[in-house]
């Protein structure tokens, strides 16, 4: 798929995805990678200059109705009204979405309770904090039980506990089956939420898989080692313990002021040898950390230092935007 703009910005090169029935789907790319482009395209906003886009079966060229009916889209922006209540938002999705009147009141109450809106269900949406009017924003996407959810950076601008309570909301839809799509600035959610990943950038995928096979696809676990006695022997025969493990596949050992850093793909599996080794040593560890290669580390390796602090710097600002 290609989205070339009318000045002749290519904001999407070649893009190829398959995303299975009932998955997951997470979407990530420092800002102006084409995210947002992409998701657009997915959901008939914008239509591919080259290629094409199948959605449940739909050409989104040729059959854009029938893929609009069988999606639900939740962008960035809040789309609920705030002069109506939660039940009313609810009542006018299902006139908009066809959902037949007979199964609307019922389809509201269940989705009043999934969302945790039952107690304001006859509240003015204006007086809601913005955790609130994200959880109602996913209840009206929901109203036609779609079967692909497309989400567009759905957290942005919420506090902590107001994203982990949405984050529960889109845990609950897609146990249930619903094919989940997420754009996102937040790796942590992405790590957390999605059975797999692609990273965008420069309008080209260039990453897909699973959250732990990009991990360990670009970095190494690491073990920092404290020794109990930091003295000069107590390092040279702890170096030399850990160069003679044949189980510890290291690719970096250094001494540190009180003890060793190693860096080592299988240093989480080799830890109870690396310890059997120290103690026949004579080395006795005060402390020890093992750090395994995280999506941050994953973000940076394709995309840079640059983009990595963006991408933090555009998290934290917009969290403090909205109050739960």
């Amino acid at each position: 798929m290609h989205v070339t703009y009318e000045d002749g910005t290519e904001a999407v090169q070649g893009v190829s995805l398959d995303v299975k029935e009932g998955e997951f789907f997470g979407f990530l790319g420092p800002n102006g990678a084409g995210k947002t482009t992409t998701i657009k395209t997915l959901v008939t906003l914008l239509y591919p200059t080259q290629g094409a886009v199948h959605i449940n079966g739909y050409d989104t060229k040729t059959d854009p109705q029938a893929v609009r009916e069988s999606i639900g889209y939740m962008a960035q922006e809040t789309s609920i009204d705030f002069e109506l209540t939660p039940r009313e938002n609810l009542r006018v999705a299902c006139r908009i979405y066809g959902v037949p009147k007979a199964q609307r009141e019922e389809r509201i109450e269940e989705l009043l309770d999934l969302v945790d809106l039952q107690d304001v269900a006859d509240k003015r949406a204006e007086t809601f904090s913005g955790g609130m009017q994200k959880r109602l924003d996913t209840a009206t996407v929901l109203v036609h039980r779609p079967p692909v959810v497309f989400l567009d950076e759905p957290t942005t601008g919420l506090d902590p506990e107001a994203r982990l309570r949405v984050w529960n909301y889109f845990e609950k839809i897609n146990e249930q089956g619903t094919t989940v799509f997420l754009t996102t600035q937040y790796l942590e959610e992405a790590n957390e939420l999605c059975d797999r990943l692609a990273i965008l950038q420069d309008g080209q995928i260039t990453h897909t898989g699973t959250p732990a096979a990009l991990k360990s696809a670009v970095g190494t676990e690491t073990v920092t080692l404290s020794l109990d006695k930091p003295t000069d022997e107590t390092q040279r025969r702890a170096l030399e313990a850990v160069r003679r493990l044949n189980a510890l596949d290291a690719a970096r050992i250094e001494t540190t002021a009180d003890g060793l850093v190693i860096d080592a793909d299988n240093a989480r599996a080799a830890t109870s040898d690396l310890f059997t080794e120290l103690a026949a040593a004579d080395t006795a560890v005060d402390d020890f950390e093992i750090r395994s290669p995280t999506l941050d580390d994953v973000f940076l390796t394709v995309t840079g230092d640059d983009a990595v602090d963006e991408q933090r710097e555009t998290a934290e600002s917009t969290s403090s935007e909205v109050a739960q």
